[in-house]
């Protein structure tokens, strides 16, 4: 479960940071928050 969470994480930082680039600020920054807090690093909702 903790290697799903990470990849989950990972998807969502690297998405929060495409936004960014693409101008997309607020949803950038909103994915990336919620890649740190899901990931296995942060505080996962799932546990």
């Amino acid at each position: 479960m903790e290697f799903v969470l990470w990849i989950i994480a990972v998807v969502l930082v690297i998405g929060g940071i495409v936004n960014l680039v693409r101008g997309e600020t607020l949803w950038g920054i909103v994915l990336i928050i919620v890649g740190l807090l899901v990931g296995p690093g942060g505080v996962s909702i799932f546990t």
